[in-house]
C-alpha cells in the first residue's frame, strides 16, 4: 500500500497505492511507516519524495475504519516520525491533499503542488476536527486567522490560494514528481541541518490575540447554530496559539475524543455516507435506472432564463458542456446574457483562469435547439405554459433528445403526455441558486425509460450535484414534505405565536432560516401560485376560515391574505417581516403584523394563547417527519437516506442533526409517535398530524435502526 522505489539523485520515492483516493487505511499507514524507515536507514538515500498513485496524493483517513478498533500504526506517531527525519521529505501533491492527507503533507519538510490540486481540512463536515496535528501545525505555518478560516469551514483551496497562504512552497503545471525530486536535490547541506519542522515553529498570531479569538469564537458559534465541531476547532487553534506544541496536541486529542463519540459526529458521518449511496430507485415493474447505460450528452439547452434558468446555464458552462440559453423576450434575453456572463467572469477571476469561450449561446428561437442532446425547461411553474413548451419541443428537437423539466411540484406525467416521447421525459428539479446548491431531484415518471433517468442522474454528477432519484407526486419529496411543515407554522401563528417566535425556535434548532424568513426570501407569491394551482385559494374559492375544512383538512389563508395586500416578501420590502427597502435582506418584526393578526383572530373567533418552544419545534418538525414516513410508504423515495440527503442539501436541515428521518430515529420513534398522537388528538382537522402507518409499524417492530427500515418499507410500499 506504499510502494518504494529509487529514482536518480539518490532519492527514495514513496507512492501511496490505495485507490480511488489513496486513503490512509491501516495497510497504507503500515506501508508509509515501513518505507520511511527504510529510506532513513539507507545511507545511499539523500532525500524522500512522497506522492500518491494515479495523480491523487491522499484523500485523508479511511472513514470506513471509524467506529471500529484501530489497527496498524496510529496516524499521529507516523506523521511525527516523518517530520523528525534528518533527510528532507517533500510532498508531491497532485489531485488532492485533504484531511489526513494534508496533515501528512504538513509533516513533510516541503510541499510542491500541481496547479490543479485541491487542499483542505474538511473534518468539520464529519462532526470532527483535524486530529493528526492539523490544528497545531497549520496555524504555525500560515498564522491563526487563515488557519481558523480553513479549519472551521472545512473549505477546499486551490493550489494557487495554497501558495498565497503559504501552505505549499511551489506550484507547477508540469510534472510534479520531477519538480519535487529536483527540489530535494537542491536542498543544501546547511538546509539539511535545519529542516523546517512545524512542531518546533512559533505560531504567528494577531496583535490582540485574546480579543481576536473571542470575536472568532462568537462568529463561529453564530454560524455553527449548535454544531459542536466548529467550536472545538476554535478551541484547538487557541491551544496552538497559546501552548507549546506537545500541550496543544494533548488539547487536540481530548477534543477529538469528545467529538468522535458524539451523536453529532454520527449524524454527519451518516450524511456523508448517505450522499454516496442515495438515488437507487426502481420502477414499479422492477426496472432499475442504475442498471441502464446513460445516453450521451454532448450539448444541452435551458429554456427560461430567470434566476433558476441562469444558474442552470452557469452549471453547464462550469462543467464544460456547451449550452444554449433560450428566452422568448429579447430584452429579458439580454439581461440574462449579462447576468450569466457576470457569474462566469467571477468564477474565472476566483480561479485565476480564462473565461471559457464558445460554451454558452443565447437565442429567442426554439429552432436553434434542433441538434441538442438534452433540454431543461425552467419556465414559470404553470402547467398550461409548461405543457405548451413541451409540445413545441417535441416537434422541434430530434426524436432522441431528452426533455427535462425543472418543475418543483407539478405532475411530470402530464408534461410527458404533451410530447411524442413520454419515455424520454424526466424531471430535473434544481434548487435555487442552481449554480450553488448541490441537490438535484431527478423525477421518474410512470413512462420514463430507465436510460433517461440514468442520463439525468449521470448529468447531475457531471454538474457537481448530488442526484437523488424520486417518484412522481405533487411536490415529489422535498416540496411535498415542506407543505405540512409550513402549514404547522401558519397554524401556530393563528393560535397565538408570532412569526419571529416560530423562526427563532427553528433557527435555534439549527436551520439557517425559519419558515417565515425563508418564505420572505423565496417570495410569498411562489407558494401562492402553487396553492392557486391546487385550487386551495383564488377566484371561486371562499375566503378561508382557520377552523373550517377545505378539501378535508384545515387550511390557513394567512399567506394568501398577505399576498392579496401586495406583501410578497423581500422583493416588495414587506411580507411576514418588514425590510428597509424592496430587495432588502434584514428582516425586522413588523408592528403592522400584530394588528393584522389580532384582527384576523377576532374575525374568526380565535383567542390567542401562549405557545411554548417545545410545541413549535414538535409540531413543525414532527409534521415534516410524518410526511417523510408517508413518502417512504408511497415509494416516492427509496429509503430514509434519500429523504435526509434532500433535506440537508436542499432545505437547510442542520447536518449535525442528520436529516429529519435520522432525527426521528435519534429522538426515538415511540416518542415521535406519542407526540404526533397527542397533537392529532388536539387538532383532528389536521391530517398531517395523524401518525403514518409506517411509523406505527416501525414502532410495533421494536424501532429498528434506520439502516434496517428498508426491510419494513418493502412490505408496505404501495404501487405508484
Amino acid at each position: 500500500m506504499a510502494r518504494y522505489t529509487r529514482i536518480p539523485g539518490s532519492i527514495a520515492l514513496i507512492t501511496l497505492t490505495n485507490p480511488p483516493v489513496n486513503a490512509l487505511s491501516a495497510a497504507v499507514r503500515q506501508g508509509i511507516t515501513d518505507t520511511v524507515s527504510r529510506a532513513v536507514s539507507d545511507p545511499e538515500v539523500k532525500g524522500v519524495v512522497l506522492c500518491g498513485e494515479n495523480g491523487k496524493f491522499c484523500g485523508g483517513a479511511d472513514i470506513k475504519e471509524f467506529g471500529g478498533q484501530m489497527k496498524g500504526p496510529h496516524l499521529v506517531p507516523m506523521i511525527d516520525a516523518i517530520e523528525a527525519t534528518a533527510k528532507p521529505v517533500v510532498a508531491a501533491i497532485e489531485g488532492m491533499a485533504l484531511g489526513g492527507g494534508l496533515e501528512l503533507a504538513l509533516a513533510c519538510h516541503y510541499r510542491i503542488a500541481h496547479v490543479k490540486a485541491l487542499l483542505g481540512l474538511p473534518e468539520v463536515a464529519l462532526g470532527l476536527l483535524p486530529g493528526a496535528g492539523g490544528t497545531q501545525r497549520l496555524p504555525r505555518l500560515i498564522g491563526v486567522p487563515a488557519a481558523l478560516d480553513l479549519i472551521t469551514t472545512g473549505r477546499h483551496v486551490s493550489a494557487q490560494e495554497a501558495l498565497k497562504l503559504g501552505i505549499v512552497d511551489r506550484i507547477t503545471a508540469g510534472n510534479t514528481l520531477e519538480v519535487a525530486a529536483e527540489f530535494v536535490r537542491s536542498v543544501s547541506a546547511e538546509q539539511r541541518l535545519a529542516l523546517p519542522r512545524l512542531s518546533t515553529c512559533p505560531t504567528p498570531c494577531p496583535p490582540d490575540l485574546d480579543s481576536f479569538l473571542e470575536r472568532a469564537m462568537a462568529q463561529v458559534r453564530r454560524r455553527a447554530r449548535g454544531a459542536l465541531a466548529p467550536v472545538a476547532c476554535v478551541q484547538a487553534v487557541r491551544a496552538a496559539a497559546t501552548l507549546p506544541y506537545s500541550q496543544g496536541m494533548r488539547v487536540e486529542r481530548e477534543l477529538m475524543a469528545t467529538l468522535f463519540k458524539s451523536q453529532q459526529a454520527r449524524a454527519m458521518q451518516y450524511c456523508f455516507f448517505s450522499q454516496r449511496s442515495v438515488g437507487r430507485w426502481s420502477t414499479p415493474s422492477g426496472a432499475r435506472w442504475d442498471n441502464s447505460s446513460p445516453l450521451p450528452v454532448q450539448n444541452a439547452a435551458v429554456i427560461g432564463l430567470g434566476t433558476m434558468g441562469r444558474g442552470i446555464v452557469v452549471s453547464f458552462a462550469r462543467a464544460g458542456i456547451p449550452v444554449v440559453g433560450v428566452e422568448m423576450d429579447a430584452k429579458q434575453l439580454e439581461i440574462s446574457r449579462r447576468a450569466v456572463t457576470s457569474m462566469l467572469e467571477r468564477d474565472a477571476r476566483r480561479q485565476g483562469a480564462e473565461l471559457p469561450e464558445g460554451l454558452v449561446r443565447f437565442t429567442t428561437d426554439l429552432r436553434d435547439l434542433r441538434e441538442v442532446d438534452l433540454v431543461i425547461e425552467a419556465v414559470f411553474e404553470d402547467m398550461a405554459l409548461k405543457k405548451r413548451v413541451f409540445g413545441e419541443l417535441s416537434s422541434v428537437c430530434r426524436p432522441d433528445t431528452l426533455l427535462c423539466s425543472n418543475t418543483s411540484t407539478l405532475d411530470l406525467d402530464q408534461l410527458a403526455a404533451a410530447t411524442h416521447r413520454p419515455e424520454l421525459v424526466v424531471g430535473m428539479h434544481f434548487f435555487s441558486p442552481a449554480n450553488v446548491m448541490k441537490l438535484l431531484e431527478v423525477i421518474y415518471g410512470s413512462r420514463s425509460a430507465p436510460a433517461a433517468v440514468a442520463t439525468a442522474m449521470q448529468l447531475g454528477k457531471r454538474l457537481g450535484k448530488v442526484s437523488v432519484a424520486v417518484g412522481n407526486c405533487h411536490g415529489f419529496v422535498g416540496n411535498r414534505m415542506v407543505l405540512p411543515y409550513m402549514s404547522q407554522a401558519n397554524f401556530l401563528v393563528e393560535e397565538g405565536a408570532t412569526p419571529e417566535q416560530v423562526d427563532q425556535v427553528l433557527e435555534e434548532f439549527g436551520f439557517s432560516m425559519g419558515v417565515f424568513r425563508m418564505s420572505d426570501l423565496a417570495g410569498l407569491d411562489v407558494g401562492w401560485r402553487i396553492r392557486k394551482e391546487l385550487g386551495l385559494t383564488g377566484p371561486g374559492v371562499a375566503p378561508g376560515e382557520p377552523a373550517r375544512s377545505r378539501k378535508g383538512s384545515r387550511y390557513s389563508p394567512l399567506a394568501d391574505l398577505l399576498c392579496e395586500q401586495g406583501r410578497l416578501g423581500q422583493k416588495t420590502g414587506c411580507g411576514w417581516y418588514l425590510y428597509d427597502r424592496p430587495g432588502g435582506r434584514e428582516a425586522k418584526p413588523d408592528p403592522w403584523m400584530r394588528g393584522f393578526l389580532e384582527e384576523y383572530r377576532s374575525s374568526h373567533g380565535l383567542r390567542a394563547r401562549p405557545v411554548d418552544q417545545q410545541e413549535v419545534l414538535e409540531r413543525c418538525l414532527y409534521a415534516l417527519v410524518n410526511e417523510g414516513f408517508r413518502v417512504l410508504e408511497d415509494g416516492i423515495a427509496a429509503g430514509p437516506e434519500d429523504v435526509d440527503v434532500i433535506y440537508v442539501l436542499g432545505y437547510g436541515w442542520p447536518p449535525h442533526r442528520g436529516g429529519p428521518m435520522f432525527h426521528a430515529a435519534a429522538v426515538g420513534l415511540p416518542a415521535v409517535l406519542d407526540r404526533l398522537e397527542h397533537y392529532h388528538q388536539a387538532h383532528p382537522d389536521v391530517p398531517g398530524l395523524q401518525p403514518s402507518a409506517l411509523l406505527r409499524k416501525l414502532v410495533a417492530r421494536g424501532s429498528p435502526p434506520i439502516h434496517k427500515w428498508r426491510e419494513v418499507i418493502k412490505n408496505i410500499r404501495s404501487q405508484l
